[in-house]
């Protein structure tokens, strides 16, 4: 086990983005360069964030530097944290050691002065996006995540997580399943509606009806010897928490599981569906309405207006079809060893580390204490 130092109150973006400050358009002229999250102009800009997650680290700056030497008009700045916010590092215990990876931050930045309108900017995010990820792939595995740089300097407020394959590895309809004998056909109706194949409400109607008859006390058998926690969770759920995340679980799963991973890990609150029982055996029936995608996204909306929080101050973390709704309405979905669906749509994708990844894909860094 490792106790990990999380830089605190880092001013790693704002200072890589303070030596490109005068070849910026002439819109950021003004804007506070220690607050650039309130500065409205800063979205439309040709400015992009990259973070390299791999083990494969040592080629990493010499991968970028030669990228970026085939570009006439985009330079690169090394992006680090600053020696008060690592002086100052929050010591992060989650008894568990995450994945050994190198972490390496840059600013891309036009080398002239720039205006670019947001649709140019898309358009420009994602060929840099295919060009930096397919010149890296030949020769190293890594995550890559390529964002406008806003999204780096904006001090998000709210993570909300999926439960389910996100912060445990098992889904937990699939262990209630094992117990009735009936895995491989709750299984198969699970990876239909993950895969968005099917409608998640009607899908787990159907699950739920075979269940029924299942006795009350495989719940506590189950939380005691069949859930294991990602790796990373605990270190993730910590770090953000130090970082002044409210963090909340929102599962289309059950409550008792719910409540035993959210309180385990030390999360603000969960939401999830009830498994309604008679005291003995579960009915096999569900309650109105159920916990979806849609009502994901509905819960993150509210418990962002409950505190106080815009949208663009939420992060949410998924790995299935039913995670997209909430993504979608936040400022960053992350997905997390997610279906090809949720990657293709997420702002960020993190495979090649544990739930701590979702740190890095916030910009954030981990080094052992």
């Amino acid at each position: 086990m490792s106790i990990y130092a999380l830089p605190n109150n880092s001013q790693a973006w704002q200072a890589a983005l303070s030596q490109v400050a005068h070849i910026l358009p002439d819109a950021l002229h003004g804007c506070d360069l220690d607050n650039l999250e309130h500065c409205a102009q800063l979205g439309i800009l040709p400015l992009f964030a990259i973070v390299v997650v791999t083990q494969d680290g040592a080629q990493v700056d010499t991968l970028m530097q030669s990228w970026t030497a085939t570009q006439a008009n985009w330079q690169l700045i090394t992006v680090c944290d600053d020696d008060a916010a690592k002086a100052r590092a929050h010591k992060i215990d989650g008894g568990e050691t995450v994945s050994n990876v190198g972490i390496y931050r840059y600013l891309l930045a036009p080398k002239v002065q720039t205006e670019m309108s947001s649709e140019k900017k898309t358009a420009a995010a994602h060929i840099i996006d295919e060009q930096i990820s397919a010149h890296l792939a030949l020769h190293i595995q890594a995550d890559v995540h390529i964002l406008s740089a806003e999204k780096m300097l904006t001090r998000h407020r709210l993570a909300c997580f999926d439960m389910d394959s996100t912060l445990i590895q098992e889904e937990v309809i699939v262990e209630l399943a094992k117990f009735c004998g009936i895995e491989d056909k709750v299984s198969e109706i699970t990876e239909e509606a993950m895969r968005g194949e099917i409608d998640f409400a009607t899908s787990f109607a159907r699950r739920v009806a075979l269940l029924a008859d299942t006795p009350v006390s495989v719940v506590d058998e189950i939380i005691a010897n069949h859930i294991h926690f990602q790796p990373g969770a605990a270190t993730a759920i910590k770090s953000l928490k130090a970082l002044g995340y409210h963090t909340v679980l929102i599962s289309g799963g059950f409550e008792p599981f719910a409540d035993y991973v959210a309180r385990t890990l030390g999360m603000d609150e969960f939401y999830a569906n009830p498994l309604i029982n008679d005291g003995k055996v579960l009915t096999g029936t569900v309650a109105d309405p159920i916990l979806d995608g849609i009502q994901k996204a509905a819960i993150a909306q509210k418990v962002a207006a409950r505190l106080g929080l815009s949208m663009q101050e939420v992060v949410c973390i998924g790995d299935g079809a039913n995670d997209l709704p909430m993504m979608a309405v936040s400022d960053l979905g992350i997905a997390y060893h997610a279906k090809p669906i949720v990657q293709a749509r997420a702002s960020a994708a993190v495979n090649v580390t544990g739930l701590e990844g979702v740190l890095y894909a916030l910009g954030h860094r981990l080094d052992k204490a």
